[in-house]
C-alpha cells in the first residue's frame, strides 16, 4: 500500500512543480526523522517503500538484495574515493585513462566562491558528494545566480549517505566542481552508456536517454534500454520505461568502452561505470556502486535473480565492517 501511494505521489510530483516542492520537503523531514535508526532497519523500510517487497538480508538472492547487503557490509575505502566526483579523477589517472576525463575549470567549497565572469561562456556545475545536483551555466541565457547559490549551498550541507545509507558517500568532503559541458552533435540530450560490471567484467549495458533537462538538471522523463555486450537488445526492464530501439545504434568503439569500464571496475565486486561517446571520443561520467539505490524493480524476475547471481557477497574483495 505504501509502495503504491509513494509511486503515485512521485509520478505526480514529477509533473507539477508545486507538488514536487512539497514532496521534497516531506522527504527532508522524513530523512531527518529516520537518521538515527540502524542501517539494517532503514534498508528494510526503504526497500519495502520503493519496491513493495520484503528485503532478505540474511540470504540475499536478488540483485537489489545483494546491493543492500553490500551497502551495509562493504567498507572498502576505495569506494569513497571513487564516489567522490572530484577525487575519482585521480583514480582514473592511476588506471591510465586520463584521456577520458573532462576539463575542469574550478573546484569550490561553496557557491559564493564562484566568479562567473572568469568562467567560459558555458559550463557544467555539480556537487562532488551526491547525486542529481547539477546545473548548466550559460552566459547567453538567463541564470538566476542568487537562486543557484541558495540551492547549491544548501546541497553542500547535506550528507547524501542519509538518503539511502550508501556508506561510500558518508565521509566525502562536499565541494562544487565546474567543468566543461559535454554536448551531442545535434545538441540533443546525451546518451548515457552505463556498464554493469561484476568482478571487473561487463555483463550488461544500460543505455539511458533524456536523462537531463536543458538546464542540466535531472529529468523525470529518462528512458532506458538494456543490452548485452554485443549490443543485442534484451527484454529486461530496470526502473525506467523502454525507448524505441531505432533511436540508438551500437557505437563503433563499443569494445573500447567495455575495455575502459572493465579497467575501472576491476577492484570491486560490482559497480556501474558510466561513459559518454561523442563523435567517437569516450568521456567518463561516474562510478556508481548501488544502482538506483538498490530500489528499482527489475522484470522479469529471472533477470533479477540472474543479475543477483553475478554478485559474490562472500568474495575476498568485500571489505567488511
Amino acid at each position: 500500500m505504501i509502495f503504491q501511494i509513494k509511486s503515485t505521489l512521485r509520478k505526480i510530483s514529477n509533473r507539477n512543480k508545486s507538488i514536487k516542492k512539497l514532496y521534497l520537503s516531506a522527504n527532508k523531514i522524513k530523512v531527518r526523522a529516520v537518521s538515527k535508526i540502524s542501517d539494517e532497519r532503514f534498508a528494510k523500510m526503504k526497500y519495502k517503500e520503493n519496491t513493495g517487497k520484503k528485503l532478505n538480508l540474511e540470504n540475499p538472492v536478488l540483485f537489489n538484495e545483494k546491493l543492500w547487503w553490500l551497502k551495509i557490509n562493504n567498507r572498502d575505502p576505495l569506494l569513497t574515493i571513487c564516489s567522490d566526483k572530484y577525487k575519482v579523477r585521480e583514480y582514473i589517472k592511476k588506471c591510465g585513462l586520463e584521456q577520458i576525463l573532462t576539463n575542469i575549470y574550478g573546484v569550490y567549497n561553496n557557491a559564493d566562491e564562484i566568479k562567473f565572469e572568469e568562467l567560459p561562456d558555458k559550463v557544467f556545475i555539480k556537487c562532488n558528494h551526491g547525486s542529481g545536483t547539477n546545473i548548466i551555466y550559460d552566459r547567453n541565457t538567463f541564470f538566476d545566480e542568487e537562486k543557484f547559490k541558495r540551492n547549491f549551498n544548501y546541497a553542500l550541507k547535506q550528507n547524501y549517505y542519509l538518503q539511502s545509507r550508501e556508506w561510500n558517500y558518508k565521509n566525502i568532503k562536499p565541494k562544487l566542481i565546474v567543468e566543461e559541458v559535454l554536448e551531442s552533435e545535434d545538441n540533443s540530450s546525451l546518451i548515457d552508456y552505463r556498464f554493469l560490471c561484476f568482478k571487473g567484467k561487463v555483463k550488461l549495458i544500460f543505455v539511458d536517454i533524456d536523462t537531463t533537462n536543458p538546464d542540466g538538471s535531472h529529468s523525470a522523463d529518462a528512458r532506458r534500454n538494456i543490452y548485452d555486450t554485443n549490443f543485442n537488445h534484451l527484454n529486461v526492464k530496470v526502473g525506467r520505461e523502454h525507448f524505441d530501439q531505432s533511436l540508438v545504434s551500437k557505437p563503433q568503439n563499443l569494445d573500447k568502452m567495455i575495455e575502459y569500464a572493465e579497467i575501472l571496475s576491476k577492484p570491486f565486486p560490482h559497480c556501474r561505470v558510466d561513459l559518454y561517446n561523442i563523435k567517437g571520443k569516450i568521456y567518463f561520467g561516474e562510478i556508481t556502486f548501488y544502482h538506483g539505490g538498490g530500489s528499482q524493480n527489475i522484470t522479469p524476475l529471472e533477470w533479477d535473480k540472474k543479475m543477483g547471481s553475478w554478485i559474490d557477497i562472500e568474495s575476498e574483495t568485500v571489505v567488511k565492517k
